[in-house]
């Protein structure tokens, strides 16, 4: 069983930068991938980005490359989503999940994660 608890969301005007993190918990979850997930009123929910358990690889969605960042702290057991350059279409509920893809390809498959979080708002104004 692994626990997360995401935090760090909030409102900024479009350009600004937020920092979300994932605090995890539970046996063995420093082992586990980490991925972020959103969705905003109306869609389903759609891949962020992602890390592998040792940091060493990581994935992004097209809509969000060269913005932000994931990376991951194992001694701390915490994800971190650096966003920069916000967009207003980036607004929406933003989801840590934790899960053991096999291949790369699974890294942005949202049915890939065992264990998720309840989520933190983000809000863009435009």
């Amino acid at each position: 069983q692994v626990h997360l608890v995401e935090s760090g969301g909030g409102l900024v005007q479009a350009g600004g930068s937020l920092r979300l993190s994932c605090a995890f918990s539970g046996r063995n979850s420093i082992t586990y991938a980490m991925g972020w997930f959103r969705q905003a009123p109306g869609k389903e929910r759609e891949f962020v980005a992602a890390v592998s358990g040792s940091g060493g690889s990581t994935y992004y969605a097209d809509s969000v490359k060269g913005r932000f960042t994931i990376s991951r702290d194992n001694a701390k057991n915490t994800v971190f989503l650096q966003m920069n350059d916000l967009k207003p279409e980036d607004t929406a509920v933003h989801y840590c999940a934790a899960g053991l893809p096999r291949t790369a390809r699974l890294y942005s498959a949202s049915g890939t994660y065992d264990y998720w979080g309840q989520g933190t708002q983000v809000t863009v104004s435009s």
